[in-house]
């Protein structure tokens, strides 16, 4: 049985620390190991078949195939199509490749970009894989896939219609390294269905765990042409779309774009014509055919304007979805271009500064993180928030800093296994100057401080997409970064990345929530911290005889009766909407207060305990603002902190997430039971950090009381 999500979540940290999920070491998607699935097919002589990813109809998908043809389908593995299959035939290229009846042209752009860059190339396609050494049905290949590498292992069955590949195939017969590359692709998104449209972005992404940056062509910087000359030079992956057409269909216009496509940007030339210079783009159709019919391609007239030198280099007159156009046409008939690239040196020219990346795992969990948009005041503010110091640049790099010195990327997670089920939120950033009255506040920034200070710079846009990126121009100082989906309450994970060529500091901003200021308003009068409290003489008495009323004969209460007596006396006429104490809470409790390790509480036990529960009761009833008996989980989070426990954010969500249940509302037995652990856990850890030891010899015991 796997372990439970949040055993797994805190595993995976645990994993990161350790390099698992590195290019050097990545994650075993569906926990498979390549190495041992290999030795294990070859020491019994058998052919591997992916029970994670099956040859069958539901690792095509629903909607891809016509029944007609899905009843068609026959898995093959390659040596059942032809009769020397092979890897790699004559290196990997661009035109290898053409598409098939799966809507992947913006993944295929993004391979068609990848075969440029060998070094990222063999990242991705581990190259040691053959049909003839060691062969025994089994291939592996890597992506990187929101924050981590993992490498994806398959079978090599591969699905055919009358013995012929009906998805991507090679225009040389016998090489399968495309086929195989789009299955392992498929098992991660879930099915070759959920291949179906995307952009070119997402897959080079994939392809590179690097720094995505999209410019629209309607919008496009004066110097457009400079930066792609310069990201081609850097080693970068280049992709581009069209405009979609009247309906979603690839049609096909007059000039011989494909509407609604995604194209490979593969060379970025200046070509004297006429006496002036022409900046030309080369741009690839991944269908292998399909090509641009206006000025300067393959057979303008344009051509016989330049040197023979150059129209021997550039010119190739050949039906393989390859052509030359202008920058001006690009624009114009292009939506957007995307680069993605290790790093962003190409913006300002300068490869002696280097941007640095930095990057954050985050959460929005509906009712204690997820605040929502600058729309919504009075939430705004319990959103993640990052704190971020931006030192000056030294004399050589502020010499070629180009306008923007900062770039913010906020990515969301998806949380579903199917990528075509993943319902993207609007998400964005805002990024505030933190004034001299705040800089001195540790902890998460208060709702005062984001009524009285507007962003210095924030998203353009709330958009609904898997990434938002903007570039800034930040002065030196310290700063707070928001992210937020547009409405609040609305659950998800996200990854922020912030890069910049200053010396920048960042840290999460909740770890050291200071309470205090941000808690008790003039009405709510702080509590008395339950180590000092004392009761006065009669208070005791009054305690005393309760305990009495429900204690055996050994002057001792077990779970049992510590049951009855805190729902006849703390709960009951008191609390609404509440079942009261259950037994397995009060096991829990009994168990934290019993330092004599009897299995029952003796009487100071007891007290102390009362002592407890009868303060938490009362930080419970004055933080219910609505007064309906029960904690919403933005009250928890009062509630909790009230209660003199600082949690960052990561932790109030798992104690939304086990507390709070579907409903989202806390009861008193459970809030109760909740600070009581966390009480005796934030004493075992001030323990553990002051050097102390934790050891049940010697009734050596830690004292949660």
């Amino acid at each position: 049985m796997p372990p439970p999500g949040v055993c797994m979540s805190i595993m995976r940290e645990r994993h990161k620390k350790e390099g698992v999920g590195s290019l050097a070491n990545p994650e075993k998607h569906s926990n498979q190991d390549f190495q041992q699935l290999t030795q294990y097919c070859l020491a019994r002589g058998v052919r591997y078949i992916d029970e994670m990813f099956p040859p069958d109809h539901n690792s095509i998908g629903d909607g891809l195939l016509s029944p007609d043809n899905m009843g068609r389908v026959v898995w093959l593995r390659p040596a059942k199509m032809v009769q020397y299959p092979d890897f790699v035939v004559d290196g990997l290229s661009r035109f290898d490749f053409g598409q098939g009846m799966v809507g992947d042209c913006w993944f295929l752009a993004s391979i068609g970009a990848l075969t440029f860059q060998k070094h990222i190339l063999e990242q991705v396609v581990p190259l040691n894989q053959s049909f003839k050494e060691d062969y025994c049905g089994i291939f592996h290949f890597r992506f990187w896939r929101f924050g981590r590498w993992v490498d994806v292992v398959i079978d090599d069955k591969l699905p055919t219609v009358d013995g012929r590949l009906i998805f991507v195939h090679s225009k040389t017969p016998n090489e399968f390294w495309p086929a195989l590359l789009e299955k392992a692709y498929a098992k991660v998104c879930g099915s070759y269905a959920d291949m179906n449209s995307g952009t070119p972005a997402e897959a080079m992404m994939d392809f590179t765990g690097g720094v995505h940056i999209t410019f629209k062509l309607t919008d496009a910087p004066p110097n457009l042409w400079d930066l792609l000359f310069r990201a081609a030079k850097s080693k970068s992956l280049i992709g581009c779309g069209t405009p979609q057409g009247e309906t979603s269909a690839n049609t096909v216009a007059p000039n011989g774009l494909v509407r609604g496509h995604a194209y490979t940007v593969t060379g970025v030339k200046q070509i004297m014509s006429q006496g002036m210079l022409v900046n030309l783009i080369r741009l690839f159709n991944p269908w292998g055919q399909g090509e641009w019919k206006g000025d300067w391609s393959d057979k303008s007239s344009m051509w016989q304007t330049v040197s023979p030198d150059d129209r021997k280099m550039c010119l190739s007159v050949e039906e393989d979805g390859e052509f030359w156009m202008t920058m001006k046409h690009f624009c114009e008939h292009f939506v957007d271009v995307d680069i993605c690239c290790l790093c962003p040196d190409f913006l300002d020219g300068n490869s002696t500064c280097h941007w640095t990346p930095s990057f954050h795992d985050g959460r929005w969990v509906a009712g204690t993180t997820a605040g929502g948009c600058l729309n919504f005041p009075n939430s705004f503010w319990i959103n993640p928030q990052y704190r971020v110091k931006i030192g000056g640049l030294s004399g050589v790099c502020s010499e070629t800093q180009g306008d923007n010195n900062m770039l913010v990327s906020l990515m969301q997670k998806p949380d579903k296994r199917n990528r075509r089920l993943v319902k993207s939120l609007h998400i964005g950033f805002s990024i505030f100057e933190v004034s001299d009255h705040f800089k001195g506040q540790s902890g998460k920034f208060p709702a005062s401080f984001f009524n009285n200070n507007v962003p210095v710079a924030q998203s353009k846009n709330y958009l609904n997409a898997r990434e938002v990126m903007e570039f800034f121009r930040l002065k030196p100082g310290e700063y707070l970064i928001v992210p937020s989906t547009f409405k609040p309450n609305e659950t998800a994970s996200f990854i922020l990345s912030i890069l910049s060529k200053a010396e920048t500091h960042i840290h999460e901003n909740s770890n050291d929530q200071d309470m205090e200021d941000i808690l008790f308003s003039p009405k709510t009068p702080k509590p008395t911290s339950t180590d000092k409290f004392e009761y006065n003489g009669g208070d005791v008495d009054d305690k005393r005889t309760l305990f009495q009323k429900y204690s055996d004969e050994f002057e001792e209460v077990n779970a049992e009766q510590l049951q009855s007596c805190l729902n006849e006396n703390l709960i009951q006429g008191n609390v609404k909407k509440t079942q009261g104490f259950s037994l397995e809470s009060c096991r829990s409790m009994l168990a934290l207060m019993d330092t004599s390790i009897t299995g029952k509480l003796n009487v100071a036990e007891f007290l102390r305990l009362w002592r407890k529960v009868t303060v938490y009761k009362d930080i419970f009833f004055r933080t219910d603002e609505d007064r309906s008996g029960m904690l919403s989980l933005s009250e928890l989070r009062n509630a909790i902190m009230a209660s003199g426990i600082r949690v960052g954010d990561d932790m109030l969500n798992l104690m939304a997430l086990r507390y709070g249940g579907c409903s989202g509302i806390i009861s008193l037995e459970s809030f109760i039971s909740l600070v009581l652990r966390m009480d005796c856990m934030a004493k075992i850890f001030r323990q553990l950090n002051e050097g102390g030891a934790i050891s049940l010899r010697d009734n050596e015991v830690i004292n949660c009381s």
